[in-house]
C-alpha cells in the first residue's frame, strides 16, 4: 500500500466520477465501492482507485465542501495529441483556467475544471523522465501566499523519506508575487511527489477539505507523531482529518482500519463506522475492539 494517498470529496457522484477518470487516464481501475450507513451525512460511498497506476480515494458525503483549484492534479503527457485527447475529455461540461495553449515552461499546456469541479492541467513534458504520472499541485494564495516554501520544507521535516526539489522563484517586476517567493517548486513526501506554487493574485478560494491528503500508519504510535506534528486547527479534528498551519487538510488513517473497511462484513464495517464517528485522532486498539465485536 501506497502511504500518501489524495481524498476526493464529492456531494452525490463519487462514484460517477471515478468511472470517467478510470475511462479517460490510462493504467487506471476501481478496487472496490463501500457504503458506509447511519453516518450525520447519512449513508455514504466511499471508491479506491487507482488513476495511472497511483491510488485514490473518493467518498460522496454530502455537499459540505467544494473543489477549488488551490489543489490540482498535474497530468503530464508524451505527446501533443495525448494532452488533446485528456483535455478534450476532462474539460468537458468544464471550465478553462488557462486555455490549451503553448505556454514557455510547455509546448502543449492547459488548466481546467472538470464538469465535478475537479482542476486538472494537462501538459506535454517533453523529454523528462515519467516517474509519476499524476502530480498534486498545491497553490498557496490569500493568507497564506508567499508561503509555499516554508511549508514545503515543514512538509519534508515532517516525513521520512522526503525532499524539496528544484525551486523556480517569481522575479522583479512580477508585482504582484513577491520576488523570491515560489513560481513552482517539487517536493517528495515519503517518496510521493507533489508540487508547489504561490500566488499572490486576488483568488475567491483557498484550501478545504474537499481535497485532504491520507496517510496511512503502521500503528498508534506513528498516528500520534503525524498528528502532533500536523494539525493545527483543533476544531477541523474529526473522525481522522486535521488542518494544519497553512490550511490543508490531512486524514490520518491506521493501515489496519482500511483493511477492516475492505474485507469486513456489513455488521463488521457498521461496528467500526459507529466507533470511529466520535473520534477524532483515531485509536486503532478501539477501532479492533469494535471489528471483532469485542
Amino acid at each position: 500500500m501506497r502511504k500518501i494517498t489524495p481524498h476526493l470529496w464529492y456531494d452525490k457522484e463519487a462514484i460517477d466520477a471515478a468511472e470517467l477518470y478510470v475511462s479517460v487516464l490510462p493504467d487506471s481501475k476501481i478496487h472496490h465501492v463501500n457504503t458506509l450507513y447511519d453516518t450525520p451525512s447519512g449513508d455514504t460511498d466511499i471508491v479506491s482507485f487507482e488513476l495511472c497506476g497511483q491510488p485514490f480515494q473518493a467518498i460522496s458525503a454530502g455537499p459540505l465542501f467544494r473543489f477549488t483549484p488551490s489543489i490540482s492534479f498535474l497530468v503530464s503527457c508524451r505527446s501533443n495529441e495525448e494532452v488533446d485527447e485528456l483535455w478534450a475529455r476532462l474539460s468537458e461540461g468544464g471550465n478553462a483556467l488557462m486555455p490549451l495553449d503553448s505556454y514557455p515552461f510547455s509546448e502543449r499546456y492547459g488548466w481546467t475544471t472538470d464538469k465535478y469541479g475537479l482542476s486538472w492541467q494537462i501538459m506535454h513534458a517533453g523529454d523528462r523522465e515519467l516517474t509519476q504520472r499524476i502530480t498534486p499541485t498545491l497553490m498557496y494564495v490569500g493568507d497564506v501566499a508567499g508561503r509555499a516554501e516554508e511549508a514545503i520544507n515543514f512538509y519534508a521535516s515532517v516525513f521520512p523519506n522526503s525532499k524539496v526539489g528544484d525551486i523556480d522563484r517569481y522575479g522583479k517586476g512580477e508585482e504582484p508575487d513577491k520576488e523570491g517567493t515560489v513560481r513552482h517548486a517539487g517536493l517528495t513526501i515519503n517518496g510521493y511527489q507533489f508540487a508547489a506554487m504561490d500566488s499572490a493574485r486576488e483568488h475567491n478560494f483557498g484550501f478545504n477539505e474537499a481535497i485532504s491528503i491520507m496517510v496511512y500508519c503502521e500503528d498508534q504510535a506513528e498516528i500520534d507523531r503525524y498528528w502532533e506534528a500536523l494539525s493545527a486547527v483543533p476544531e477541523s479534528e474529526q473522525c481522522g482529518w486535521l488542518k494544519d498551519k497553512f490550511g490543508v487538510s490531512w486524514q490520518i488513517v491506521p493501515v489496519a482500519m482500511n483493511e477492516m473497511m475492505a474485507n469486513g462484513t456489513k455488521e463488521q464495517i457498521a461496528r467500526v463506522t459507529q466507533a470511529f464517528l466520535p473520534m477524532k485522532k483515531f485509536d486503532l486498539a478501539e477501532l479492533q475492539k469494535a471489528y471483532e465485536g469485542s
